[in-house]
């Protein structure tokens, strides 16, 4: 735990990639095999599940201090995260530990899981008793469920590729299926995944997926991407990215996040594809008609263990295939862009069901032409367009050494809203507030305006601009609410997002998708911000 700790702590003080880079290379070479797997899991992305409740984790950090309520909750406001503030007001420990992560996570936490109150007392005040405070602030995240690092796992990755001397495409396949949750990280795994290149490396055999292939935003005009008719055009679909799977007289199901979700899409697991094949699409819900319905269907089932008949006829998923991984057993990435088309166009053609849809292929005379069919995206229900290049191989990651497949997205939506609330940050930026709630005018049916909050945002601006808001709202401060500051209306900025959808859950009746900041307009008073309105017709639109 005390390595997994520094690591952590390394990870978290610096922007810098190469300085993360050494330190996850330096913690891999010394870490019990054991204790690595465990910190591949969590640092690629896995999530520690919640074994004691956030109040019960207040309450005992409060009695094992020796502070009143009210002052924990006066620290916990000043420092803005849980997991700190513990770790900040708990005595020095009497002892120290020399346990492992391993240890920690399968023999201490996991049994905290459902133990009865006075069980989880007694633990925590001895767990608390032989760690130092960073080491505190870690075990905190990992029981509260709240773990979450500034790393990719991409330079997770690099590092381990680079410790093993083995390609960092082979350590990406590997790690395929390594978050997923159902089977726990062991010391021969870790082996495995740093092991030596061996014979037939390639040939996956059952569930394992294939690393993901993804594309880049295109920034420049396609005109400069060359000849039209050397790139395959398709619709860019919101919904959730997929690799179907038949292997073995069975099929699984992959999410990006790398999370099997067969269960979860009994009509896609069911579909009859030929033994050997691995297909890659988009998962979407589909009423009949040409359009995809919009991705909030598709939520009301991604959260779902539990699929009644009314809500798998109500909603009804189909898989959007749009490119053919192995074919017959054999893995066939490496074949260009227009072989695997034609090779996938046949196995759709095969299986001949309603719930595996082929991509459409958009056709057009000239880069001009097929602006103006992009021009449709929102009456299609889709996000913009992906060109991908005849002669591309199937990569790995965001890469471009096999190929290219760029993401020609529409242009966002966007209003102007006022910034109502606002919550500290993670890590270097726990002292600052990053996190913030958007509100727009809601003109009423009786003369009275109100603000209503929309949405929520912490991406888009920079560390100056983010240090100039943060003064602005520290004196604008109006109540707190434990981390949270509502502030005096003062500051509006441009909110983008990619979708609008009804939502009963929301105080505006709207939901947006992906909402970030696109810039401050300082050049706008408060009355000038969007209004309820607004976001309704953008709405109607999208409908």
């Amino acid at each position: 735990m005390r390595e997994f700790a520094r690591l952590y702590a390394e990870l978290d003080e610096t922007t810098s990639t190469s300085r993360k880079l050494a330190a996850l290379q330096a913690y891999f070479r010394r870490a019990a095999p054991h204790d690595a797997a465990w910190a591949v899991y969590f640092l690629a992305g896995g999530k520690p599940r919640q074994a004691v409740p956030t109040k019960l984790l207040r309450e005992l950090a409060t009695e094992r201090a020796g502070l009143d309520a009210w002052l924990f909750d006066e620290a916990y406001h000043a420092v803005g995260d849980l997991a700190e503030t513990i770790a900040l007001i708990l005595p020095a420990p009497a002892r120290r530990s020399d346990i492992g992560l391993a240890e920690w996570i399968e023999q201490r936490i996991a049994p905290l899981r459902g133990a009865a109150p006075e069980t989880i007392r007694a633990s925590l005040l001895a767990y608390w008793d032989e760690l130092e405070t960073r080491e505190r602030f870690l075990l905190v995240k990992l029981i509260g469920g709240g773990f979450r690092v500034g790393v990719s796992k991409l330079l997770v990755t690099r590092a381990l590729a680079c410790i093993a001397a083995i390609d960092s495409k082979l350590v990406a396949q590997r790690l395929m299926g390594w978050t997923d949750g159902k089977v726990s990280p062991t010391g021969a795994g870790f082996l495995k995944l740093i092991g030596a290149e061996s014979d037939g490396e390639h040939a996956l055999r059952g569930g394992q997926p294939y690393p993901f292939f993804l594309a880049h935003p295109l920034s420049a005009g396609p005109e400069t991407l060359g000849d039209i008719g050397a790139w395959l055009v398709e619709w860019k679909y919101d919904g959730m990215r997929a690799q179907l799977l038949r292997r073995d007289g069975a099929s699984w199901l992959w999410s990006r996040g790398e999370e099997l979700i067969t269960e979860r899409f009994p009509e896609l697991a069911q579909l009859p594809l030929p033994e050997g094949i691995v297909l890659d699409g988009e998962i979407l819900i589909w009423q009949p008609g040409d359009v995809p319905c919009a991705f909030a269907d598709l939520q009301k089932r991604m959260g779902r263990k539990t699929l009644s008949s009314k809500l798998l006829a109500e909603l009804p998923a189909v898989l959007v295939a749009y490119d053919i991984l192995e074919m017959d057993g054999v893995d066939i990435r490496h074949l260009p862009q227009a072989e695997r088309r034609a090779l996938l166009e046949s196995v759709v053609a095969q299986v001949a069901a309603p719930a595996l849809r082929l991509s459409p292929r958009i056709d057009a005379p000239s880069w001009d032409a097929l602006a103006a069919i992009r021009a449709e995206s929102r009456a299609r229900g889709v996000e913009g367009m992906m060109l991908k290049a005849m002669s591309a191989a199937y990569g790995v990651g965001r890469t471009k050494d096999v190929g290219t497949w760029w993401k020609w997205k529409i242009d966002p939506y966007s209003v102007d809203a006022v910034l109502i609330y606002a919550q500290a940050g993670h890590g270097r930026r726990a002292s600052l507030y990053t996190d913030y709630t958007f509100a727009v005018w809601d003109d009423g049916g009786e003369g009275e305006r109100k603000l209503v909050p929309f949405a929520k945002a912490y991406s888009g601006l920079t560390d100056v601009e983010i240090g100039q808001v943060d003064a602005a709202i520290r004196k604008t401060t109006i109540e707190k609410f434990g981390p949270v500051r509502s502030v005096r209306p003062s500051m509006v900025f441009e909110i983008g997002f990619e979708g609008i959808a009804a939502s009963s859950r929301h105080k505006a009746g709207i939901a947006v998708r992906f909402p970030r900041i696109l810039r401050r307009r300082e050049d706008k008073a408060i009355g000038d911000a969007d209004t309820l309105a607004t976001l309704q017709a953008m709405l109607a639109g999208a409908a």
